[in-house]
């Protein structure tokens, strides 16, 4: 790598970040001095690097002090691992300071880290970003030594969509007609176009969010894991698009294929999957009343965004309803390489969605009181769960509806999913 090439890109970068206007989100990235911030690709963790920076120039930090690479750039292209030593010469020779480094999809260069794992032992501020959950593997986790702090970087969620938007949503503005109004209206459209910040402010999302597909689909799993059966996994992930809401075995996922004229053994099948759950297109749902065997082989499988997700259905609202109520509770409570904090549950009923640590259960139905046969087979599931296990608090998340239902083992809160969202984003604030 040519030294003269990095220091132009290093004098580019901080130019370029300084004029950035960034939405800052309430993600902590004060509290300690290194962080790793993983997420799909284009869920805004480069613009959490550019709000970091900002603020750190804005109190004083000075420019000689920052180091940002992004990983992406073409004039990248030929570095190595060996070149991380090359870049910071290329620093100090510019400036003669030791920089705070932000290093941007780090994950495109093999044995980072290492390099990062080196750095954090010689007392450096380190930021990187990642868009492969294979980051959070033990492997990585234990070469970096419980020195960095991880966080898990998702689309907006509905507070930070309506912040974006400059929508109030305080408890005034929740009381008036018309103010209200605009947040359903929010509602809505978020339900629909997903909350990837770069699409917020565009009024046609669609070939927006075909081309950050595109670029997860080519270049996050068939290019990175080397795949040649592009077909196969292209209708792997069309059909999983089609089932969310439902448990989906591997067993069943091979038998859809070979269905469509294209065979695949189960083991291939297997790692397709990990692969899309690798590039976050994929997050996995266990059922909290099986088996082991079972919890690891027929889950759950909903997507990142639900701007994604509906580039594959049509009309499926109720399907986007429950894929959303999943991002939520993903985003407040977690969902690690174990997927060991939200789970559903299903034995001879079903509940959507359970939290066990906090005994939260919920369901979600488009429209409860439009079927007696619905409004008791939901109910149904949420009186089996409480008599099983912990329940401080159960819900039935709706499309629009609102009430109370009483049964033997207390109240079964309903509510509209924008009420829900907004709930459960404040109390994550």
């Amino acid at each position: 790598m040519d030294k003269t090439t990095l220091k132009r890109i290093i004098v580019d970068n901080i130019s370029e970040v300084k004029n950035y206007n960034v939405l800052p989100r309430k993600i902590d990235l004060d509290s300690f001095n290194c962080f790793v911030l993983v997420g799909v690709r284009r869920a805004g963790k480069s613009y959490m690097l550019y709000n970091k920076i900002q603020r750190l120039l804005k109190n004083g930090t000075p420019e000689s002090e920052i180091l940002y690479i992004n990983f992406e750039d073409e004039r990248l292209t030929d570095f190595r691992t060996d070149d991380f030593n090359l870049l910071l010469e290329a620093h100090s020779e510019l400036y003669g300071k030791r920089p705070m480094l932000f290093l941007d999809e780090i994950q495109n260069i093999g044995h980072w880290e290492k390099f990062v794992r080196r750095m954090a032992d010689s007392n450096y501020t380190i930021f990187i970003t990642g868009s492969n959950s294979k980051m959070l593997s033990g492997e990585v986790a234990t070469t970096l030594g419980g020195r960095f702090i991880i966080r898990e970087i998702y689309p907006y969620n509905f507070q930070e969509y309506l912040n974006a938007l400059k929508i109030n949503y305080n408890e005034t503005a929740l009381l008036g007609t018309e103010s209200r109004s605009e947040v359903v209206r929010a509602a809505l459209n978020y339900l629909r176009n997903g909350g990837l910040p770069a699409s917020v402010a565009l009024k046609v999302t669609r070939d927006y969010l075909s081309s950050v597909y595109q670029k997860i689909y080519l270049g996050d799993i068939i290019q990175r894991n080397a795949i040649s059966n592009v077909a196969g996994i292209k209708i792997m992930v069309k059909k999983i698009a089609e089932s969310v809401c439902r448990p989906l075995s591997y067993n069943r996922i091979a038998n859809i294929l070979s269905g469509t004229g294209g065979k695949i053994s189960l083991a291939t099948i297997i790692k397709y999957v990990e692969y899309c759950e690798d590039a976050w297109l994929l997050l996995r749902l266990k059922n909290y009343a099986a088996c082991l065997s079972e919890k690891e082989s027929n889950c759950k499988y909903y997507f990142i965004d639900n701007g994604i997700l509906r580039l594959f259905l049509i009309d499926k609202d109720p399907m986007l309803l429950e894929n959303l109520v999943a991002l939520s509770l993903f985003c407040r409570y977690g969902h690690d390489r174990d997927n060991d904090h939200v789970y559903f549950y299903n034995t001879d009923c079903e509940v959507d969605f359970y939290v066990p640590d906090n005994g939260l259960a919920v369901q979600v139905c488009y429209r409860l009181f439009d079927s007696e046969e619905t409004k008791q087979r939901e109910v149904h599931g949420l009186e089996k769960i409480a008599k099983s296990f912990d329940c401080k608090r159960r819900i039935i998340v709706t499309l629009e509806e609102t009430g109370s239902i009483k049964d033997n083992y207390g109240e079964i809160q309903v509510l509209p999913f924008w009420l829900f969202l907004l709930e459960n984003n404040q109390n994550n604030a």
